[in-house]
């Protein structure tokens, strides 16, 4: 157990001395929404290898200026098998702790959901009131188990709540490797929004060339770093993200070859709507229920996004073809890679942009004769049409539509503030 709190014998964390040395490295804006008033219990949620760990020792580095090393527990829960076995790890530090005389802990369990039932670890503790002067923080990258979890806490999770994590936005990645401040607003106030392009379309040169990088590095920390070390992102950050993402899968009892074949249609089909028959007709997958679980997987993992079609009066239909957009650029190329499936920059920059949005509001699409690429459901639906490649036509539309060129994409993502994160219900 001390391996992983270092601190407990005064030693240093390896993990938050390597973040330190590091050339390229920032500090996560999603720190500042972190609280520890007890009793807490904090869901912190994000797809793998996102920088949930960064953050987390980050975190903890912080609070051990002013709190008792002994009283900050952290441990991965990779390798344990079930409540059982998280229930052991839990009271063996319950049971030091008690020796040490340390009163309130801020305990942090990362990666614990592929632990079998592990919230029935938790739960009994909690009702025992073992935990009513702590702060417990627990991570994963799947979201539904995480987020199905706190169902199983009514009334136990005091001032905790439920925290997203997710690649750096475009905006954000401009903030911190760029020497531009560009001002931000947020889709709820359009016009505000339109203002404060207008403002930044000064900067569209430098705000160009920077979406060029982001569209090849994404928002995730491995491929960010090998670009800005080497000026290139190879194989290694690739392998990386795919090996977590395989043994994702593999945990959760899916099979590579139909996970590829997916995948493979997904990247080949880009942003035009498919429903789970045509994927199953198109794949060797014989069940349409079989496509739905795996690309449900996905979505759990917060590797991609279902846009459903909606009415322009906002009334949404599950039953027609969906459109799927994978959630950051550097997935695009992941999967490329993986499936040699090329990929065409449009789709890319459309599924971008459905990405950014999708983080402070649900989106959809519709289609009829006429298509609106994404739709925005707040109190009136709003609709984004997206233009990379080609020149925007002036078309009538049910829903009140922005239209989006090459030209203002780039500074349209640089303003967009999406800190918050809102996931579908």
């Amino acid at each position: 157990m001390e391996e992983y709190n270092p601190w407990w014998l005064n030693e240093s964390d390896p993990f938050y001395e390597k973040w330190v040395e590091s050339k390229v490295k920032w500090v996560p804006s999603v720190i500042g929404e972190f609280s520890f008033k007890p009793y807490a219990l904090h869901f912190f949620i994000g797809p793998r290898q996102v920088g949930k760990t960064t953050t987390l020792k980050i975190i903890i580095h912080n609070l051990l200026k002013t709190r008792d090393p002994r009283s900050i527990f952290y441990y991965s829960c990779d390798e344990l098998l079930d409540y059982r076995e998280l229930g052991e790890v839990l009271d063996n530090y319950l049971s030091a702790r008690k020796e040490w005389g340390v009163k309130s802990s801020i305990i942090f369990l990362d990666e614990v959901t592929f632990v079998d039932e592990w919230y029935r670890a938790l739960k009994s503790r909690i009702d025992r009131g073992l935990f009513s002067k702590d702060v417990i923080v627990v991570t994963g990258s799947a979201s539904l188990e995480l987020v199905a979890g706190k169902e199983r806490f009514p009334g136990r999770r005091g001032f905790g709540k439920d925290i997203y994590m997710m690649p750096l936005s475009f905006r954000e990645y401009l903030l911190n490797f760029s020497k531009l401040e560009v001002q931000g607003a947020e889709v709820d106030d359009l016009n505000k929004l339109m203002k404060k392009m207008k403002a930044n379309t000064v900067f569209s040169k430098t705000i160009n060339i920077f979406f060029e990088k982001y569209l090849e590095t994404g928002g995730f920390p491995v491929p960010i770093k090998e670009y800005f070390e080497r000026g290139k992102v190879t194989h290694i950050s690739y392998k990386t993200y795919l090996d977590w993402l395989k043994a994702d899968w593999i945990k959760a009892g899916k099979s590579e070859n139909y996970m590829k074949e997916i995948i493979s249609y997904l990247l080949e089909a880009g942003t035009v709507p498919v429903s789970w028959h045509t994927i199953s007709k198109s794949t060797s997958i014989s069940s349409p229920h079989t496509v739905r679980e795996y690309i449900e997987l996905l979505e759990n993992l917060l590797v991609l996004e279902v846009l459903y079609w909606t009415s322009p009066s906002g009334q949404i239909d599950y039953r027609k073809a969906k459109k799927i957009v994978f959630i950051d650029p550097f997935l695009y190329q992941i999967f490329s890679s993986y499936t040699k499936v090329e990929v065409d920059e449009a789709t890319v920059v459309e599924a971008t942009i459905a990405a950014h949005l999708a983080r402070v509001k649900p989106i959809y699409y519709w289609k009829n004769k006429t298509e609106v690429d994404i739709v925005v459901l707040d109190k009136k639906p709003l609709g984004f049409e997206v233009k990379w490649t080609r020149k925007p036509k002036l078309r009538r539309r049910p829903i009140k539509t922005y239209v989006l060129d090459k030209n203002q994409i780039p500074v349209f993502l640089a303003t967009l503030s999406v800190s918050k994160y809102s996931a579908r219900g």
